[in-house]
């Protein structure tokens, strides 16, 4: 089984942390999509979208999150053969949807400083032209990759498109808070798939600073946040790489990648 991913994708995150918590051995390919490598001819070929997650199992390909994370599901209940492990119900599912249904692209950008926004995504048009050079056969696809970068910077520029992101966001606290407030866990008293859903988004929103905004305010958030940073499928999948001043050190890594390619003109 091989996963292609990236410790700053969110959909990345939230399968890794499902494979952590069923203990499946899986191959690991980094694909960074802030340096473009998700744009590589090889990545794209397999995925014309370019998004990550990809999950491969043989000739069997998945993309969406929901999807890989309940094949994880029936692959953990087939190699365990036992009657005990069972797959999410439909609770869990709702929830997982529900979380699922926040694109957290919008709101993330804006709230990364416009000038190294700005510098990054001409960086990734400028790697999405070369790679289309080096490969014409796939032209159509990097045409509406580059095209989707310059919508998402016109959506940027619209309010009404930050405040509905927002809003969406704000709703589905609300909803974790007062299920918090009666359960342990998003779906009830034990840890689930649902949990692995919800995980990424709260530490996404410590990663911009906004921890005090939406996570402190709302107790049964905060006391949840505290407890499921001790698994150590959090420690393992997100931990190391944005705990402390671990962030800072993945993010410069990553930012003097793209500025020297830059200069150098190498995309």
């Amino acid at each position: 089984m091989q996963l292609y991913h990236h410790a700053f994708d969110l959909d990345s995150q939230k399968v890794r942390l499902a494979l952590e918590e069923k203990s499946i051995d899986y191959t690991s390919h980094h694909v960074n999509p802030v340096t473009g490598k998700n744009l590589d001819s090889s990545f794209f070929k397999m995925n014309p979208g370019g998004r990550l997650p990809v999950f491969q199992n043989g000739s069997h390909i998945l993309y969406k999150t929901i999807d890989i994370i309940q094949y994880i599901e029936r692959i953990a209940v087939f190699s365990s053969g036992s009657e005990n492990i069972t797959s999410s119900n439909k609770e869990v599912i709702e929830w997982m949807q529900k979380v699922q249904e926040w694109n957290p692209k919008y709101f993330s950008l804006s709230h990364v400083p416009e000038k190294y926004r700005i510098y990054v995504s001409k960086f990734l048009r400028r790697v999405a032209i070369a790679r289309m050079s080096e490969s014409p056969e796939l032209a159509g696809a990097y045409h509406r990759k580059l095209k989707e970068a310059y919508q998402t910077e016109e959506k940027l520029k619209e309010s009404d498109v930050l405040i509905r992101s927002k809003e969406h966001l704000i709703r589905l606290l609300d909803e974790a808070e007062r299920q918090l407030s009666e359960t342990p866990y998003l779906a009830g008293q034990e840890f689930t798939m649902a949990d692995v859903m919800l995980i990424p988004v709260l530490s996404r929103l410590v990663l911009l600073d906004l921890e005090n905004e939406y996570i402190t305010g709302r107790p049964n958030i905060a006391e949840y946040w505290v407890l499921v940073q001790q698994r150590p499928s959090y420690r393992k999948v997100i931990g190391r790489y944005f705990d402390g001043w671990k962030k800072h050190k993945t993010l410069l890594k990553t930012w003097c990648f793209v500025r020297l390619r830059s200069l150098l003109k190498r995309f």
